[in-house]
């Protein structure tokens, strides 16, 4: 009897451990239930809330792509108001496209905000802006910097799209002169990325300000020809050559009496719209090789002159007794 007691007891326990063990589970599984229940919940108001704002996304978009068609006439309208007019500056036209244009995608990009997020106002925009507006100030100071010298350079026009500038160091014809940064090609055939701070703060030289430009070459004669002579042959190449100007006056002086020539700086001007420094100094230079050759005036090159003595026999000492 004890054994099948005990065995009664243990069984018991066992059911009453699986009880437990079965509640547990389904107390388990219906609370992990509930979470996935409450998680689909989620989704589904958030899937529900993306399908009711579909209509007004759809027509932020429209409204946006509205204003970026307003953007193109109001730059096609600016060209047209503006460039015909003889007085007109190019780089003006060029401040107010960009200008106008950041202004009204800007103002595209609010009210599309406006009809798309519910509850959104400019003003908030506006004031999470100032939270970071010192974070943002460093972040992009060399942008904003950039950015001011671009439009003070495009409303000040030192010089304009095609020019011939050197800055820095760097020369090259200006290709385009954006917000940030001015481009330049170079003589060589590449391209050179200026930023606009750089080029704003920086001494510029600008080669093609004026149509006429002087050019000027040294050429040195020997101290045996005639300076007259010389300066006759380079005056009669001048003056008979198409491209070089009459007024202001060519010239050719005398500027250096150096160790193996007489140099003579040979200066005229020329017109750009006709010709270029180097193509009118090349021919120039060639030219007058030409004519020292067949008029015999000497081109020097230099010449050193090594004198050595004749060394002298020493004569051997005498001896006392002699």
């Amino acid at each position: 009897m004890s054994n099948e007691s005990t065995a009664s007891e243990t069984a018991k326990q066992a059911g009453h451990v699986l009880l437990e063990a079965g509640q547990k589970t389904t107390a388990k599984v219906i609370e992990e239930s509930q979470k996935y229940s409450d998680s689909y919940a989620i989704v589904n108001k958030f899937i529900a809330a993306f399908w009711e704002r579909v209509p007004y996304i759809i027509i932020g978009l429209v409204v946006f792509c509205i204003f970026l068609l307003l953007t193109r006439l109001f730059k096609y309208f600016i060209r047209k108001a503006l460039l015909k007019r003889a007085n007109t500056r190019q780089n003006l036209v060029m401040v107010l496209n960009r200008v106008g244009s950041v202004v009204i995608i800007s103002l595209g990009f609010l009210v599309a905000l406006v009809i798309i997020i519910p509850g959104f106002s400019p003003g908030q925009l506006i004031g999470a802006l100032g939270i970071g507006s010192v974070a943002i100030g460093f972040a992009f100071k060399d942008i904003f910097q950039n950015l001011l010298s671009g439009i003070l350079i495009l409303l000040g026009e030192p010089f304009r799209i095609g020019d011939d500038i050197i800055v820095e160091g760097l020369e090259g014809t200006v290709e385009d002169i954006q917000i940030r940064a001015t481009f330049l090609r170079s003589y060589d055939g590449r391209r050179l990325v200026i930023p606009n701070a750089t080029v704003y703060t920086s001494p510029i030289t600008v080669n093609t300000a004026y149509n006429r430009r002087r050019c000027e070459f040294v050429v040195g004669i020997g101290y045996d020809d005639d300076i007259d002579k010389a300066k006759a042959i380079i005056n009669r190449i001048l003056e008979n050559n198409a491209n070089v100007l009459g007024n202001p006056a060519h010239t050719v002086i005398v500027t250096a009496l150096a160790d193996f020539s007489v140099n003579l700086t040979v200066r005229w001007w020329i017109d750009l719209k006709e010709t270029n420094i180097l193509a009118s100094g090349s021919e120039i230079q060639s030219e007058v090789k030409q004519a020292f050759n067949r008029e015999g005036v000497n081109i020097p090159y230099p010449i050193q002159e090594m004198k050595m003595s004749t060394p002298q026999a020493i004569a051997a000492p005498t001896s006392s007794a002699e």
